[in-house]
């Protein structure tokens, strides 16, 4: 048997029993493994960690885990500069795009009104998800634990909160989104490209109190929905402003 001693740091507790947040705790293990394996197996998905400390030097996820180690796990770090040091997340998108699991329809047209490229299917099954994450390079949004701790994923994030509003304000902040923030630029409907379009050319689609009310509209690329700055406009600015903040 070999004695293993771990401690997870900020919000990584999240996903570990009370008894095991913010403290040392010890696990035994009849043969030594990779690193990766333990700490998925005491639930924390390979996607959230960032560095690992095995008596305080760097390793990577096939570290094989050895009798007496320390092992400190961390997740992103934001504000810290720790370029000497191994860090195990690929390095951050020029531009971050997402797939998103089904369970998270509302957050999906929350990041498309935010600009972000957000596919999103009720019909995408767990396989399907992870390729177009691996073969398009998108961040993987999920509350699936099992499915961030598939070994092909790169970029994933397991998003905490239940609540749509509160699930946008994690993401953006979680993942430090606001400076590519273009709000208005996507179909909140299908992710398509919105584009000005000429009040002549929509006219005859508009109900009658848009057609007299309003004079700017955009249309949608690829599904043809047109918009315009309505009541809703005003309380979509008011939640991009608070996200910005």
């Amino acid at each position: 048997m070999i004695r293993v001693t771990f401690r997870f740091y900020r919000e990584l507790n999240d996903f570990l029993p009370r008894d095991r947040r913010q403290c040392e705790f010890a696990r035994e293990y009849p043969l030594p493994g990779s690193v990766k394996d333990a700490i998925e197996n005491l639930g924390v998905p390979h996607t959230e960690v960032d560095l690992i400390l095995a008596n305080s030097e760097s390793v990577n996820f096939d570290y094989r885990l050895c009798d007496g180690d320390r092992i400190g796990v961390y997740p992103m770090f934001e504000a810290l500069d720790i370029s000497p040091l191994q860090r195990l997340r690929p390095r951050p998108l020029r531009r971050p795009r997402f797939v998103l699991d089904c369970h998270l329809g509302r957050l999906a047209r929350y990041l498309r009104m935010l600009g972000f490229d957000t596919l999103f299917r009720a019909d995408y099954d767990d396989d399907t998800l992870l390729q177009i994450s691996v073969d398009e390079r998108r961040i993987l949004l999920s509350r699936d634990r099992g499915l961030l701790k598939r070994r092909r994923l790169q970029r994933g994030y397991f998003v905490r909160a239940t609540q749509p509003r509160r699930q946008i304000a994690e993401v953006v902040e979680r993942l430090q989104l606001q400076p590519a923030m273009r709000p208005f630029s996507r179909c909140i409907a299908c992710n398509g490209t919105l584009r000005p379009v000429p009040r002549v050319q929509v006219v005859e689609q508009l109900p009658d109190n848009t057609r007299r009310y309003f004079n700017t509209f955009f249309q949608c690329e690829s599904c043809r929905r047109i918009y315009w700055k309505g009541s809703h406009y005003q309380r979509m600015q008011a939640l991009v402003r608070a996200l910005r903040a």
